[in-house]
């Protein structure tokens, strides 16, 4: 009785202590599975079922690019000049920080213009937590808050390559000015080609995009207030329908209502809307905004229920969005959620920072464009290990509907269209600072 007793207890040690020593001896966690997610359900939907082939992951020159030296001298001191709305400064500034380092030179803290077109007046320290901006840069560049003595007094010497485009070389046009000067200021030239950067560079590049950014220590707490705040799970949707963006596409929407064919109309200055075939090719091209409507049938052709909650992260003067409210009617917005008296002193960097924590922190994200947002958005979610991301295909929309097709039939197609987006991670990342690997 005693034996047979035994034998079964000797069985469940010994099973035990053999797993034990499979959990020491198996290999631990690449660095790039360390990144802390944040929990949360997943928002119903099949396509977030669909089995990835592709992952981005951060390359590991980016992760080990502290461990390359820094020269003993630095050529100078330099400051990033930034312009436009929170997201395109974002992007100037790290363009801006990659440049520096490449030109051996030390980082001043960034200066954010003022742009009353944005209705703004913050700052890079109103925003951005200097202090753990400067010790994640650590090892990567030096970063300054104050220039030494014989520079303090002095403004920088202008170095004017915003406009450039093509294969503009800082090293060539940029580096003479840096010494000559020791003390200048610029803003990035425009579609540089990151790829040829050497790779210490692009490493900070990458480091100052995607980890050393972090909201003031008030801005964030009041990012997770607004975050509490939307009933979980949810989606954050960027939607852009504004009027200044229909007008900047040069698209034609004949079926807007009045008010918001006034409103295109008031906003659109000279970009007149190309017509006729022309019209046609441009919008196959995908340069459309898609409006709410036609989001709607987008979402609906993933199999997103009408119940789902969205957080629309979007900017003031949304147009036509009847349609789409009528259709799902759990949409939340910072405006409806926030104390009002906060959100009227808020300015637009401090709006657009809010939507950034909300999406990269969202059990799912969608986009109806791809702009400066959406791409920081999706590279932090990839980074975050988030894969619930994904950019509804004007170009599909534009060309399915042109062959008419329409109800069902479209949503079919459309769905086809996303599965296979999704399954390669179509706009997860960016190859700057992100590999590729097969699943």
């Amino acid at each position: 009785m005693i034996a047979s007793t035994v034998k079964p207890l000797f069985v469940l040690v010994l099973t035990f202590s053999l797993l034990l020593v499979v959990i020491l001896l198996s290999p631990s966690p690449p660095r790039f599975l360390q990144i802390p997610v944040p929990s949360g359900s997943s928002v119903g939907s099949e396509i977030w079922s669909v089995k990835r082939i592709i992952e981005w992951r951060p390359c590991k020159w980016w992760l080990q690019g502290h461990l390359t030296p820094l020269p003993a001298k630095t050529n100078g001191y330099i400051r990033v000049d930034c312009y436009g709305g929170l997201n395109q400064m974002r992007r100037d500034l790290c363009d801006g920080v990659g440049i520096a380092r490449l030109l051996n030179a030390t980082l001043v803290l960034p200066k954010f213009e003022v742009a009353a077109y944005w209705n703004e007046s913050s700052g890079f320290a109103d925003v951005f937590d200097v202090d753990y901006f400067i010790q994640k840069m650590s090892g990567f560049i030096e970063v300054v808050k104050e220039l030494p003595l014989d520079l303090a007094s002095k403004e920088p010497f202008k170095v004017d390559c915003s406009k450039r485009k093509g294969q503009f070389d800082y090293i060539e046009s940029v580096l003479p000015s840096l010494l000559e000067h020791h003390y200048i200021s610029f803003t990035p030239a425009m579609s540089q080609r990151r790829d040829r950067y050497p790779q210490f560079a692009r490493a900070t590049l990458c480091q100052a995009c995607y980890s050393a950014l972090r909201l003031t220590s008030s801005l964030e707490k009041k990012a997770i207030e607004l975050l509490e705040a939307i009933p979980k799970p949810f989606l954050s949707l960027h939607l852009r329908f504004e009027p200044d963006m229909v007008a900047y596409s040069q698209c034609e929407y004949p079926n807007l209502s009045p008010s918001s064919i006034a409103a295109v109309e008031a906003a659109r200055v000279d970009r007149k809307p190309w017509t006729g075939e022309l019209a046609q090719t441009w919008r196959k091209r995908g340069k459309c905004p898609l409006t709410p409507n036609e989001t709607v049938l987008m979402l609906q052709s993933l199999n997103i229920p009408t119940s789902t909650n969205i957080y629309l992260a979007a900017g003031d003067g949304l147009m036509e969005m009847e349609g789409f409210t009528s259709v799902y009617t759990n949409v939340f917005t910072k405006s409806a959620l926030l104390n009002q008296e906060d959100f009227t002193r808020m300015h637009g960097n401090t709006k657009a920072a809010l939507d950034y924590h909300v999406s990269i922190n969202s059990d799912a994200y969608v986009a109806t464009y791809f702009g400066n947002m959406d791409k920081i958005v999706a590279a932090m979610r990839t980074y975050k290990q988030m894969h619930n991301t994904l950019f509804l295909s004007r170009k599909a929309f534009a060309e399915l509907t042109s062959q008419g097709l329409e109800g069902e039939e479209l949503k079919k197609a459309l769905w086809e269209v996303h599965k296979k987006d999704f399954a390669i991670g179509r706009g997860f990342a960016l190859p700057d600072c992100f590999c590729e690997f097969e699943l």
